[in-house]
């Protein structure tokens, strides 16, 4: 089989083949075509990164760059992530699923986060301490942190790409990106783009591969600072004991179980197409994903045939149609996940209201309709664990304490959505909800200047906002003494 594209990493400005000679495949997901070959990173290829990393760290044209220059770096890259907005977006649709019409509204959008952070690059600053004495002067730096290790995943490489990069590389430190398997080819450009943007060679290296191989390789690596990474929470789990084994930081954006509730007294027809939006959007792949759905008795029956007949009217098929709304899943293994789910769930005792299996089309892909189940309660596993795919499991309440309860009978605490006309119940609502984000008669809302951090088994640390630069750099104190007379000897006493 021949590909019309191989990729090779992106080290110290260039491309450079993988040390084992070693490619592997990836697949389009909605046609099963190879759409190209990617390098399989190994240990000897991210050590070679990480060098070229250190190298420009220390290098006086990066290290000693003003901050308002990298600013303007990080703005002639949200100008070419911009310039290049359709044809990033046409790759990531080819590489995961997702609609192409989605994609272009996330890049449109995107060159904003770089346009956000080149603006906080030259506010990264500490502050004057009153001192214990008129002759103390004491005041704080805040200090790049050196080599950031990022492992992105393939639900939103791009998004996610750049909710660690453009942080880190207004605060000063350089970068060794392992993105997903299963969605590289973006991220490359990306690295491509910040070249011709201008950074300095090695302050952005790309390492494609396997999280087993190069992964693995990139957390074991003595040399980084910090490490961040979007994924599972199992694997976030052993990144967190590997980098608190070495004292250093990391941020965990990991999965979530996120509750939609919808109350009495809310729009019923805003709620459900909020329902629809939270899990079917992105194919329900997204770490965010609004599963768990409460709807309150009065309402549940109406709430239940809303989403329930847009479920079954959504389009499915190929993401690069305007008419689709729902593409493939990311691959073969995801797909089998999610329809294993929905055989626990039936299993469990809940019935399939619309959906749980393949659609019916021409296109070969790994596609799955639109699940509704219902006859479902907090205890089901199909209720209380991660899916990542476009199944919504739907449950009736009857009080606000109770939806409480059971909201936040989790062990997770990403994101939660409250449906109300009721200005009061909202704002307890949002206060008592055990998640990092709440949206109110909305879902999925975004924005680089909202801080975002993960609760319980979600994650650790904050990405986006001006909270995240703290995520990527080190405080310092410093203590100047301005005295110039002689300094006592500390060992003569005095009256």
């Amino acid at each position: 089989m021949s590909v019309e594209r191989r990729y090779d990493h992106f080290i110290n400005g260039e491309w450079v083949p993988p040390s084992s000679g070693a490619y592997f495949d990836s697949t389009n997901p909605a046609t099963l075509e190879v759409l190209y070959q990617a390098a399989r990173g190994n240990e000897a290829d991210v050590a070679r990164a990480v060098s070229a990393a250190s190298a420009a760290f220390e290098n006086p044209g990066w290290r000693n760059l003003s901050q308002t220059k990298r600013g303007h770096l990080l703005r002639r890259l949200g100008d070419l992530v911009g310039q290049h907005a359709d044809e990033l977006a046409r790759m990531e649709s080819l590489d995961n699923g997702k609609l192409l019409r989605e994609m272009r509204g996330q890049l449109a959008a995107m060159p904003e986060y770089y346009y956000y952070y080149a603006g906080l690059a030259d506010k990264i600053q500490g502050d004057t301490i009153p001192g214990s004495a008129p002759t103390l002067l004491n005041y704080t730096l805040r200090e790049p942190l050196g080599v950031v290790g990022a492992i992105t995943p393939w639900n939103s490489p791009l998004t996610l790409t750049t909710s660690k990069l453009a942080p880190a590389l207004a605060a000063g430190n350089t970068i060794v990106i392992k993105p997903s398997e299963y969605t590289s080819a973006t991220v490359l450009r990306l690295a491509a783009l910040a070249d011709e943007a201008g950074f300095p060679a090695g302050v952005i290296n790309v390492v494609t591969g396997f999280g087993a191989e190069a992964g693995a390789a990139l957390v074991d690596d003595t040399r980084l600072a910090k490490i961040s990474f979007t994924g599972s929470t199992a694997t976030g789990a052993r990144i967190a004991s590997t980098t608190a084994s070495r004292f250093i930081g990391s941020t965990l954006e990991l999965g979530g179980k996120s509750p939609n509730i919808v109350f009495g007294d809310a729009d019923v027809t805003n709620a459900a197409m909020g329902v629809v939006a939270g899990i079917f959007a992105a194919a329900g792949q997204t770490c965010i994903a609004g599963s768990r759905v409460f709807a309150h008795k009065s309402v549940y029956d109406e709430l239940l045939e809303r989403v329930s007949t847009r479920a079954r009217s959504i389009v499915i098929g190929d993401p690069l149609l305007d008419a689709t709304e729902l593409g493939p899943l990311a691959f073969q293994d995801q797909r089998d996940k999610v329809a294993s789910y929905v055989d626990l769930g039936v299993s469990e005792g809940a019935t399939v209201l619309t959906g749980g299996g393949r659609p019916d089309i021409a296109l070969g892909g790994y596609f799955f309709e639109p699940t509704v189940l219902t006859d479902v309660d907090n205890s089901m596993r199909v209720v209380r664990e991660e899916i990542f795919g476009p199944v919504a499991a739907i449950m009736p309440f009857e009080t606000e304490e109770e939806v409480l309860r059971l909201a936040n009978d989790t062990t997770y605490g990403l994101a939660a959505g409250v449906w109300t006309t009721n200005l009061a119940r909202a704002h307890r609502m949002a206060s008592r909800l055990e998640a990092g984000t709440v949206w109110v008669n909305t879902y999925r809302a975004m924005s680089p200047a909202s801080p975002r951090e993960g609760f319980k088994a979600s994650g650790v640390g904050v990405e986006h906002g001006v909270e995240s630069i703290r995520e990527y750099t080190r405080l310092k104190s410093v203590w100047i003494n301005t005295d110039e007379s002689p300094i006592a000897d500390p060992f003569i006493m005095r009256s």
